[in-house]
């Protein structure tokens, strides 16, 4: 099949992205011990795609594994339920290679894309994708995608054409599955989202689809698929939990398949973790604004559109609010330069969408999560309501 043809063209409908495993969100004994992860182990994972198709690829991330991932062999299915559902309706099973095998060995810092499957996909539909792995990963360096607010399941043996996994552990993380592609129209195209843990969706409902990308995606028009390439703690500066969003964006962002719209609303965790001195946050406020630029600059020349979000307040939120007020006066510096500086293609006001209006520096409490920091379902919501839908007419 062809990259891309009059009639179709690859677009990316789901991803996750890919980071260093953390020591807390490791599989829990017996499916990870001192160098080797997930050896003999069954994993069967759910994903909500937003474009559906006719065909479809799967990629899957050995990029922070410590030594070749040997994957025996892997099946797409629909789920017998929603989505973390273990189970899966046998009669929908579908093996999946790679280059016309059913197993492959991804080498370290490497992913690798499946052969186009004919599978019918409707557009907002569950997937569930059910991995092998006879031998394991000899490492416990471990990719994953620890924020899925998706319970996924790890069984000992083979057990991918399985109706159910009746002993299984349930984990709410995703491991290994980086993306998934459909084939669609020719105008069919990708938004990307660029984003920390508001846009990964800590606050939403485990298992519910409830970030704020997924009410968005329930909002626009036929053809339009929906990245979210989001994760707790992600900076746009430096690297903490994940690379950094310069860092990142040639993988996550300028390699999707499809990809024609980026939505950059990072930021927050930078000023939260830089010194809260004026002299400090004068100065990440300075490199966050060239980092802006530079995104927008890298991002143009893949002839994408480049939109802003202005970022959500967290007054009272400890340790990010200072009794001093720097960061906030940081945070209104930063609003105020992606409003009105005309670095960006338009400009999504998530502030203006999600604040107290008795107490701009604050979350309404109806869309704070608890934290003063992360939203509820509700302000979720608000900020996907917020984007204007005509910038992607």
């Amino acid at each position: 099949m062809p990259v891309s043809s009059p009639s179709g063209r690859w677009v990316t409908t789901w991803t996750a992205m890919p980071q260093l495993t953390e020591p807390d969100n490791m599989p829990p004994p017996p499916y990870a011990k001192e160098g080797l992860s997930l050896a003999d182990t069954t994993l069967r994972q759910t994903l909500r795609v937003t474009l559906g198709g006719d065909r479809l690829r799967l990629r899957l991330s050995n990029a922070f594994g410590g030594a070749p991932l040997p994957i025996t062999r892997v099946a797409v299915a629909l789920p017998a339920g929603g989505a973390g559902a273990s189970g899966i309706r046998p009669e929908t099973s579908r093996p999946v290679t790679f280059s016309g095998r059913g197993s492959i060995t991804v080498p370290p810092g490497a992913h690798v894309v499946s052969d186009p499957l004919e599978y019918d996909l409707l557009p907002g539909s569950v997937l569930a994708v059910t991995v092998h792995l006879a031998h394991g990963l000899a490492s416990s360096a471990l990719t994953s995608h620890p924020g899925s607010r998706t319970t996924s399941h790890l069984a000992t043996g083979d057990h991918v054409s399985a109706a159910g996994l009746p002993a299984a552990t349930p984990v709410d993380h995703w491991y290994l599955l980086s993306g998934a592609e459909v084939w669609a129209g020719p105008d069919a195209a990708t938004l990307v989202l660029l984003g920390d843990s508001l846009t990964d969706g800590r606050g939403s409902t485990t298992n519910g689809n409830d970030r704020w990308p997924d009410r968005l995606f329930d909002r626009l028009p036929a053809g339009i698929a929906v990245a979210n390439q989001g994760a707790g703690g992600n900076r746009v500066l430096n690297d903490g939990l994940g690379p950094s969003a310069l860092a990142r964006l040639d993988r996550d962002v300028l390699a999707q398949s499809g990809a024609r719209w980026l939505l950059v609303f990072e930021g927050v965790n930078d000023l939260g973790t830089a010194p809260a001195t004026r002299a400090g946050q004068r100065q990440v406020v300075a490199d966050l604004l060239a980092a802006y630029d530079q995104i927008a600059v890298r991002a143009r020349a893949k002839d994408l559109l480049v939109y802003g979000a202005t970022l959500t307040p967290f007054g009272g939120n400890d340790p990010y609010d200072d009794p001093d007020g720097h960061r906030e006066e940081a945070r209104q510096a930063v609003n105020a330069w992606i409003r009105d500086a005309g670095a960006f293609d338009a400009v999504v006001d998530f502030d203006r969408a999600v604040r107290d209006p008795a107490a701009p520096r604050r979350l309404a409490p109806a869309y704070d999560e608890g934290d003063h920091l992360h939203l509820s379902p509700a302000g979720y919501r608000a900020l996907a309501e917020a984007v204007p839908l005509s910038l992607f007419a």
